[in-house]
């Protein structure tokens, strides 16, 4: 990697606090907005294109500190289900390893168009998460749940299928880069009725845990580019807390609209992109 202009190093910082800050407010960990910028504009910030597979080695280990800075504000506020967590983590902790040993297999061309499908189905995930109403099945485990507020939840879930969900939150973080919470939460709010700001508390926990897994899988392989690294990771760190500091304060339409509209382009030009180098 060539050497990175002082303009550079500064755009590369607010990329990684305006990822964090989405990430850590609607638990997406914020590498689906690093990843696609360092795949698509890599040449102009680093002087020299960046694979798909050092953009998600880069990514997923700028998201610890996503994770970590966001996971320590949520804790404080009383929000994360560590009991919960650590059961998801069982599985996708494994599976961030195994997404992250799949995706140095994958060509360029195929990651983009597979990461723009992805990005197309988390944007329907967002949209069915708003109109669709929680399931009211009775799940065999129960949970009592009391965030910082002292206000008091009730919800439960079948182990199998959490771990399930467990397992899709691994690969997707290991494989692209990102903390797979567009899958998590969506699913714990209406498979299981986990109070929307708990669910995206528990998603940064369970990310903190499986990107180092992943992390280190990538960092075998040689797929993190350090200097992009040490670019990113102090406006993640900041943005992570910034962003969870947010979710607290406001409801965070305005920024899920945003996002929305980020994702829909975003997923509709990578697959574009990716078809035509195919």
């Amino acid at each position: 990697m060539k050497g990175i202009m002082w303009g550079s190093l500064l755009i590369l910082f607010a990329i990684g606090v305006v990822s964090a800050v989405f990430g850590s407010i609607v638990g997406l960990g914020g590498g689906v907005i690093t990843v696609p910028v360092l795949v698509l504009t890599g040449q102009a910030l680093a002087g020299e294109p960046v694979s798909a597979q050092t953009a998600v080695g880069t990514s997923l280990a700028v998201l610890i500190f996503t994770a970590l800075s966001a996971s320590w504000t949520y804790a404080k506020q009383g929000k994360v289900d560590f009991r919960s967590g650590w059961l998801i983590f069982a599985t996708s902790g494994p599976a961030a390893m195994v997404g992250a040993q799949v995706s140095r297999l994958i060509p360029q061309g195929p990651f983009q168009l597979a990461f723009g499908i992805f990005m197309f189905v988390m944007f329907g995930l967002m949209i069915a998460r708003e109109r669709m109403a929680p399931l009211q099945t009775e799940w065999k485990i129960k949970r009592t749940f009391t965030d910082g507020a002292g206000n008091r939840y009730e919800y439960g879930y079948n182990a199998g299928l959490a771990l399930l969900i467990g397992c899709g939150v691994g690969v997707a973080s290991g494989l692209f880069g990102i903390g797979g919470g567009s899958l998590f939460v969506p699913l714990m709010v209406l498979l299981f009725r986990f109070p929307p700001h708990v669910a995206s508390a528990t998603s940064m926990f369970v990310i903190l845990l499986s990107s180092v897994l992943g992390s280190a899988v990538h960092v075998w392989h040689g797929h993190v580019d350090w200097l992009l690294f040490a670019a990113l990771a102090p406006g993640a760190l900041a943005g992570g807390r910034l962003g969870a500091v947010v979710a607290s304060k406001l409801t965070g339409r305005q920024l899920m609209l945003l996002l929305r509209a980020t994702l829909l382009a975003m997923a509709v030009y990578l697959i574009y992109k990716g078809a035509s180098e195919m």
